[in-house]
């Protein structure tokens, strides 16, 4: 991903609701938004702006509302700010990772569980 793709929290929140629900108009997106952030309709116009800068959204306008959907896939921000979080905190090392929320008792059973079952499922990919 590329720098100016990287989003903001804010941004995030706004992605995570055009992926669930797109399209969305500002109204919309203000309203859904709202109890959360309580973020008014101009900030919300200013980070579409941004997002659109950043080629994460786009718009069709229909009437006089401007309906925003997504450019880019939620798995793919999502893959690329995993790994500029790893090389940011743990020099690109997901074992790194692993081994701080060993050692700060941050696992618990049911995630070493899953942890056990996403080893096996890559073990059986490379095979």
């Amino acid at each position: 991903m590329e720098e100016k793709t990287k989003l903001s929290s804010s941004e995030w929140k706004i992605m995570s609701l055009l992926w669930e629900n797109e399209p969305l108009t500002i109204m919309q997106i203000t309203a859904a938004l709202n109890d959360e952030t309580g973020w008014s309709k101009h900030t919300v116009i200013t980070l579409l702006k941004r997002m659109e800068e950043k080629k994460a959204v786009s718009f069709e306008q229909i009437g006089n509302a401007k309906h925003f959907f997504t450019i880019i896939k939620r798995e793919d921000v999502a893959v690329a700010e995993t790994q500029s979080f790893l090389e940011r905190i743990y020099r690109g090392s997901i074992g790194m990772m692993v081994n701080s929320m060993i050692d700060q008792n941050a696992l618990s059973k049911e995630d070493i569980d899953e942890l056990y079952d996403i080893l096996k499922k890559a073990e059986e990919n490379q095979k």
